[in-house]
Parts: structure tokens; sequence; C-alpha cells
């Protein structure tokens, strides 16, 4: 083509150049594209009949160009090439070489040509700007474009991840840093187990196991740095991170939350200390989410003033109960308290499992659970309850107790309300766990961040390897996730200030919130984690570099402090309940004003500008950001409401309304969280003075809020809230994004501050220099 007399007399049609050789780089016209270009080609008003018929023999599948016609066309182009970082397209590279072979001139035919000609570009779903470098010279190729900078101070960015627990956090890692908690092969599992026991050993030395506790029972009434001791710990052992919680948190906190005066005057200073290491026996074979179903049984017997605890059957046995198996002495056991033959619900009742020399109590079987999946450095236990008797005073009794002539008490009359109050207090779980989760995936992607800067594959022809993290599926496997992590950091931080701060009036509220955050951040470790090991290859893959055992650690986080789609379930139907209140107060006004509102949407919103706006500026507005977040989330429980009303209106039973809505009810829970999130987020870059960390905290949030449209542009589309230019640009701008935040990433991990014993990994050696 290139050498062809015809096109040399017609240099107009060397605009054609750059369009063909891309297409027919990867050797092979497929009939999709044949196709596309002969329709768009005949279309070309401008050309004459032989031009058309000329170009359109350029196309033909059984007579492609050879690779020395190829070379001979990137050489050509490569005459032409803009300024290195420029982002000309294909077309501009055309016009400049017609000019070329024009004498330095354009026909006036082919400048008026130049819309169609984009046109043809656009059609084909070139990344122009991306493409050309394939034109630019070794040296001047992505390598040189794409390299990790520092574009602001990584201490201040990590000042600001710690914010007012930066001396509680740098006291943790001095600890997890010294040789004593150095890794041990996990194989071992007696040895494991002791170990992880050792390290406990440590920091209820430190007095972290009591932080949470009042000042009179050995603690520092400080329930934030629990929360912060325990997201630290993370960056070490999962399985430390475990013990401590359920010592420390499910034990010491059910006696703290559900006990009284005279339980925590009893146990706190002696849990705390780890004097007196127990358990949490809440979960049964057969019921695990389900905690009213349970069958344990605590029979009252006024004669002697006791219960009997007993597992009446196989399945009723306590399951997975961490602490039980080698080390727990005592257990906070939920069970049915049984009055004079009528069951009163679940309550709490410490109960003895072994003595102080280890000795099993009377009554009491257990069993090992044995190796898991990961976390085996926690001794989980089956245990099995033969008409044990404890005294009276061991009903854990804030919300439930037994009074001296033998009837049940309690402060709260409704059995459902109690039950739920009773639950509420231990939310303090949901929150730990997503904290902990999210600090393993900053572990997981700062070494599969800093592996991808370093690994090398692939690269231009004649020239060096570029580095994998270049690469814009590499980008965008990984920035998006790290955007997320960056996100649910400061959502956590928000959601453990308000259960901090909370009210009798928000607990419903912030109970949906802590239920929803874990789901959501805990699904984000499993992707995240699963998507880092592959990121690094078989080094990945390899234990010695650690995402092994992120991974099969944080498994188990999805499933236990509650079942992640049960607990968005849940989120669900709190939302309806508010939604239900909502319209229950309304009067005429509101009801007015709430159409308003609607209406105003449609206006602002959805009219066919604002649905087919395209601009950089409108797409990076946080203002359109929150308010497609908050349409989705509106929308979608409104539409739910609906649905469960027609259902039930039509004489369904509402247990099967439910059933058949669960899908629909699981959506209503992730519009609202990723809200949530995103305010959050929002609010943080707002917040933010330090110029450098601004920029870089915007285009993650940027980044999260864009990709997670992009992930429900299908939703969007049905809604007419977008069109399909709209969203087409919404994935141009991820890109554009992930291409960006790829020169930070480095930087943005390090942030983290993550102690390099702790990360241990070969690969994430070598940090930002």
């Amino acid at each position: 083509m290139i050498q062809s007399a015809y096109l040399k007399s017609n240099p107009n049609l060397y605009v054609f150049v750059p369009l063909f050789y891309t297409v027919w780089s990867d050797a092979v016209l497929t009939p999709s594209e044949v196709a596309t270009l002969e329709g768009l080609i005949q279309s070309q008003q401008w050309l004459s009949g032989e031009e058309r018929e000329f170009l359109l023999e350029q196309l033909n599948p059984a007579s492609p160009p050879s690779a020395d016609d190829l070379m001979a066309w990137r050489e050509e182009i490569r005459k032409v090439k803009g300024v290195p970082g420029t982002k000309d397209s294909l077309v501009e590279l055309g016009i400049r070489l017609a000019s070329l072979y024009g004498n330095g001139t354009v026909g006036e035919t082919l400048m008026k040509a130049r819309p169609s000609l984009e046109k043809i570009e656009a059609t084909l779903g070139f990344i122009s700007h991306e493409i050309v470098y394939n034109f630019q010279d070794v040296h001047e190729t992505i390598t040189s474009q794409q390299a990790t900078q520092l574009n602001f101070e990584i201490e201040t960015l990590s000042r600001l991840l710690d914010g007012d627990q930066a001396e509680v956090i740098r006291k943790v890692k001095t600890l997890i840093s010294d040789p004593e908690f150095q890794y041990i092969d996990p194989g071992d599992l007696d040895k494991y187990r002791a170990q992880v026991l050792k390290w406990l050993t440590y920091l209820a030395d430190q007095g972290y196991g009591a932080i949470a506790y009042p000042k009179a029972h050995g603690g520092q009434d400080d329930m934030k740095a629990y929360f912060t001791i325990m997201e630290t710990l993370s960056y070490h052992d999962l399985s430390l991170v475990i013990k401590f919680g359920v010592q420390f948190g499910l034990w010491g906190m059910s006696v703290y939350f559900l006990g009284t005066e005279k339980h925590h005057k009893k146990y706190l200073k002696d849990i705390g200390s780890l004097v007196l290491p127990g358990c949490f026996a809440m979960t049964e074979t057969n019921h695990g989410s389900n905690v009213k179903g349970i069958e344990t049984t605590a029979t009252y017997n006024h004669a002697d003033k006791t219960f009997t605890i007993h597992t009446p059957n196989e399945y009723a046995r306590k399951e997975y109960i961490g602490n039980a198996a080698l080390h727990g002495r005592m257990a906070t056991v939920f069970a049915k308290l049984i009055i004079d033959g009528k069951d009163y619900g679940v309550s709490a009742f410490i109960v003895p499992l072994r003595d102080k020399n280890g000795k099993l109590e009377k009554g009491i079987t257990i069993e090992d659970c044995g190796r898991k999946m990961g976390l085996n450095g926690v001794d989980n236990g089956i245990i099995y309850f033969d008409n044990v008797v404890i005294p009276k005073e061991d009903i854990l009794d804030r919300f439930a107790g037994v009074s001296e002539e033998g009837k049940f008490t309690s402060p709260i009359a409704s059995d459902n309300r109690r039950f739920f109050t009773m639950l509420g207090t231990l939310v303090g779980g949901r929150i730990g766990i997503p904290r902990s989760g999210v600090a393993a995936c900053k572990s997981g992607l700062t070494i599969a961040i800093r592996y991808g800067d370093q690994r090398r594959q692939f690269g231009p022809e004649g020239g060096s390897e570029v580095p994998i993290l270049n690469y814009r599926t590499h980008q965008r496997r990984l920035m998006p996730l790290l955007a997320t992590t960056y996100a649910l950091h400061f959502s956590l931080r928000y959601l453990t200030e308000r259960f901090l701060n909370r009210s009798e009036e928000e607990m419903q509220e912030i109970e949906a919130l802590a239920a929803g955050l874990k789901a959501f951040a805990t699904w984000h470790t499993t992707a995240t984690l699963q998507e880092c090991r592959e990121a690094c290859g078989g080094k990945g893959y390899l234990s010695e570099n650690r995402i092994e055992i992120l991974k099969n650690d944080t498994d188990i986080y999805t499933t236990f402090e509650g079942d992640n789609t049960v607990l968005m379930q849940l989120v669900a139907k709190s939302r309806l309940t508010e939604f239900r209140q909502e319209f229950s107060n309304m009067n005429v006004f509101t009801i007015l004003n709430y159409v308003a509102d609607q209406a105003k949407t449609s206006i602002t919103e959805m009219n066919p500008l604002i649905v087919r706006n395209t601009d950089e500026a409108h797409l990076l507005d946080p203002e359109f950001q929150l308010n497609a977040f908050r349409y989705r989330e509106r929308d979608i429980l409104t539409s739910a409401a609906r649905r469960l009303k027609r259902h039930i209106d039509s004489g369904m039973d509402s247990f099967d309304a439910f059933n058949v809505s669960q899908h629909h009810l699981v959506e209503v829970a992730f519009a609202y969280v990723e809200r949530i999130i995103l305010e959050q987020f929002q609010k943080v870059v707002t917040e933010t003075e330090d110029r450098g960390c601004k920029s870089a905290l915007k285009r993650l949030c940027d980044l999260f809020a864009l990709y997670h449209i992009e992930q429900h542009k299908g939703w969007y589309l049905e809604q007419g809230y977008m069109e399909g230019v709209k969203t087409k640009a919404v994935r141009k701008l991820v890109n554009q994004l992930c291409w960006e935040i790829r020169q930070d990433a480095v930087p943005l991990v390090d942030a983290f501050n993550i102690p390099e014993s702790c990360l241990a990994a070969p690969i994430a050696t070598t940090a930002l220099g």
C-alpha cells in the first residue's frame, strides 16, 4: 500500500494508513471489523469511487499485508509521531502523513472530512493516545511515561490515616516488630497454638487486653483503642488477632456488656490480664445465624438457686468455639432460659469448662475441631454440656434474670426487643472484624503493588521490558481495590465513632450500618487478596510471600460475626423499616415535599442533557457522583417496598414475600452501604488540608465512585439515569484514573506504614527510594 504509485498520486489517502496499520497489527481482520470499515469507507462522501475501491482492496482478509508491509507502514507513521506524552489520535497522525506526502499542505477536502474520519476511529473503539505509543521511539514508550512518583509526603498521609490513634498504633507496631513476634511455621499445630498464646500473653502484659474495660477493673475505659489495637495487630498474625478478639472481646465484652457490677468485679480483671482464659459459646451445629433457634437449655432450680446447663441433642452442641479446645477455662454460654417449664428466650450464662490445672469440669465434654482452612493458631472446639450446674449469680442479668422469688425479671418487657437489645450490645465484633479485614487488604495490596512496580514483562519491540504495573489490565485489577480499601478505612473509622458515641435512639441504624459495612468490607477482603495473589503470579502462590496465609485466614471473615448475605438482608429490613416510618409520619405537606424532591431529581439529574453529559469536569464532580449513588439507593429501596407490598397484598405470607425478594433486598443493602462509604470518603477529601494528600485522595475517591457506577452501569441504563454515551465516558475515565493513580500507587501503600517484619514478603522488600 505504502509503495503504491496510486497512493502517492493521491496523498490524502495516507490519512488511512494509521487506521489500517492498527486494525491489521494483530494479523487478523475479523468479519465485524471488515463490515464496519467497509460501511464507514462507503460513507466517506469526499472519496471518489476509484479511491473507495482502492481502500476496500486493503481490507481483504485473504490477502493480508506481509510482516514487511506492516513494518514499512509503522516506519512511515513514526515519521509524523507527536511529542512524547501528547494524546494524538490516529486521524491526527494520518493527516500529518497526508500533509507530508502532499508537500506540506492538506487539502480543504480532508479538513472537512476530519469529523467523519474520527467517527471511524471512535466506532472501532480505539483508545488513541495509548495506541500511538506504538509509534514512539523506544526511549519514549510508556515506560518513561509511567513510573512511581512522589507527589505527596508519605508521612503526612500516614498521620492522616492514623488520626488521633497515632500513638496507640505506634506502640502496637513497635511491639509486633520485636524479634519475639517473629513468625513461625504454622504447620505444627501444637507449636503454632502455643506460640499464639505466648504472643497473647505479651499483649496482656502491655495492658492491651483490658484497655476497653473500666478503670475500676484494670482497664482504661478506651474502647476506641481496643478497635485500633485489633486492626493494627492484623498486620501481623491473624490467628493472634482472633485469639485476642475471642479472649478480650467476645468473652470479656460479653461479661462487661451483658453482666452487671457483680460480674465485672468478679471476672473482668482476670479476663483482661489473661489469668482467666475464656470462650464465647453461641453457635451450635444446627443454629449459627439463627441465634433465636438455639437449643441449649438453662433450667432454673429454685430449690437450690442454680441453673442446669444442658445439651439436649448432638446438634445442639456448641461448635467452632474459639479458645475451647485447649485454653478456655470458662465460657459465656447462650442458652434458652427455662423457669417452671416455660421458655423465656435466649439468655447468657457464665459456665466453667476447666479447673486451674486444665482438667475438664464435671459434665463438660470438649472435642478439638482440628486443622482448619486458616486461623490454625486458634484452638476451636466443640462443647457438650451434660446437666452442668452453675450458681444463680452466674446468669449475666443486665437484660434478663431471676428474682429471689424465682420469677423471671427483665427491664425490657418485649421478648423481641430484649433479644435484639442483648445482641446489639455485642455489635463491636462487627466493627473489629472488617477493620481487621481491611488491614489484611492493605498488606496484600502493599505486596502486590510493590511487586508490580518492580516486576518487568514484555515491552516495545527492541526496547526494555515494562513494569507490569504499567499495563492497563494490571492497573484495572489493583487500582480500584486500592481506592476501595482507602474508602473503607475512612468509613469504618466513621462507624467506630458512631458506635462509641451512640445513643439508644441511634442503635438500630448503627447496628444496620455495622452489619452492612462488615459484609461489604469482608467480601472486599476476599476479592482483594485473590486478585493480589493472581497479580503476583507464581510468586504470589509461594507461602513465603504471605498472600496464601492472608487469604486463608480471612476467608472465614465473610461468615463469622454473621453470614454476610444474612447480614445484608438485616440491613435491608432496617432500611425498609425506616422507609415505612418515614411515610407513616408524613403529613400532606411532607408528602408534597417528597413528590417535589422526586420531580426535582427528574429535572436536575435525568434531563436529556445530563443523562448524556460526558464532560470530564461533570463526571469528576462530587455532587454528580453522590447524587448517582443516592438515586440508586432510593430507587432500589422504593421498588423493594413496592414489590413486598404487592406480594403481601396478593395474599402471600410475609415470610414467603421476603424469601422471593431476597436478591432485591441484598441490592438495597449494597446501595445503602456504597452511598455511606462515598459520603465519608468525600468528607475526608474536603477536610484534608495538605494539597498533595488532598489531590491523591481525590483521585482515589473519584475512582471509587466511578468504578462502582461502572459496575452498576446496566442498572443506570435500565433506569434511564444515564445513556450509553455517558457510561462509555465513565469507563474511559475509570481507565484514565487507574493510569494516573498508578504513579502514586507505591507511595499510597507505603503510607499504610506496615512494619517490614510484618509484611515479611521477599517480593515486597524494595520500598520507594
